[in-house]
């Protein structure tokens, strides 16, 4: 048989955990395959369906568990570096983070079908105060969807082998080949969609150093902070003036964007995608002098400049000195 079918022959249910223990930690690896030909030989009597459908949400629960504690003590620092590792960093955050606000735990028994939303979401989870029972809860009725439908079409398809063994011939013949083939295609679209992102980016991003450079100056500068309210909780502290927006209502707020003077662009994503995003969205609109800032808050905070307490939280969290 072929490519992974093989292979489960051989290792069964210990690969069948590691496989998706090691793509729910982060790791590129795509494990429906896996859960597919699972399916498949469960058909034949070779694997039983419910101890591999445990074996799985087991695995899925266990690197789950560990990204939830890793969001509740590192917040976003971890968020970033997820996103790095991503290969699409323009909306996995924020797409993310809005869904939590929106549907809170629930997100997380829909959240293995999304890519990108995977990873992010139990860590998101821990960042925002969910309780480890609740997350155990829904995560487990989400994994064990996951799993139960990728190895229900496997299943399906072993039942058709069953009963038209000539498909056999055509799928040890070719299958192995179809899945190598469409993991390089999914890897080098990424690829090339960053690729064209960060190019737009580096071409029209502002230098901290310029920025404190025309506010020491007294230049009228109308600065956006894009953050996620998610992440103003952690952190409530924003540039000096800066307005906070968010990048999916800008399109029907532009008017109130100055055109008279720089418009500045700021957010948490590595890169500053989200900003070089919204920027190209604006510069649609006609709003020509717009830039995203390099590094972003990040940037801004670790160089020392001067930074205003969002005023929800200045009764809380004492006020930063600003630089000398």
């Amino acid at each position: 048989m072929a490519l992974p079918t093989d292979i489960l022959l051989v290792y069964g249910y210990l690969l069948i955990f590691a496989w998706v223990l090691v793509e729910q930690l982060g790791l590129p690896l795509p494990s429906v395959p896996i859960l597919l030909a699972a399916g498949a030989l469960s058909a034949q009597r070779q694997i039983s369906f419910p101890l591999a459908l445990a074996v799985a949400v087991a695995a899925s629960l266990i690197a789950d568990s560990v990204w939830f504690f890793i969001g509740r003590t590192q917040g976003h620092r971890v968020l970033r570096l997820l996103c790095k590792l991503s290969l699409e960093p323009t909306t996995c955050v924020r797409r993310t983070q809005d869904s939590f606000g929106r549907r809170g735990g629930t997100m997380l028994m829909f959240a293995k079908f999304v890519p990108g939303l995977s990873t992010l979401a139990p860590p998101v989870a821990g960042q925002n105060g969910m309780s480890f029972g609740a997350f155990l809860l829904y995560d487990g009725i989400g994994s064990a969807f996951w799993v139960g439908v990728s190895m229900a079409c496997g299943r399906f398809f072993g039942d058709l082998l069953k009963r038209n063994p000539t498909l056999l011939d055509w799928v040890g013949r070719f299958s192995g080949a179809l899945l190598i083939l469409g993991v390089v295609a999914f890897f080098i679209g990424r690829l090339i969609r960053r690729r064209m992102v960060l190019k737009n980016l580096v071409a029209s991003r502002l230098e901290p150093e310029e920025l404190k450079q025309q506010l020491d100056a007294g230049e009228q500068v109308y600065i956006v902070d894009l953050r996620h309210p998610l992440e103003l909780v952690p952190d409530p502290f924003t540039l000096p003036g800066a307005v906070h927006f968010s990048p999916d209502a800008i399109a029907a707020r532009h008017l109130e964007i100055p055109r008279d003077r720089d418009v500045v662009l700021y957010c948490t994503c590595p890169s500053e995608a989200t900003a070089a995003k919204t920027a190209m969205q604006l510069h649609k609109l006609g709003i020509e002098r717009v830039r995203p800032l390099r590094g972003g808050f990040d940037e801004w905070k670790r160089l020392g400049y001067p930074l205003d307490a969002i005023p929800p939280f200045s009764t809380l969290v004492p006020a930063i000195e600003p630089a000398s």
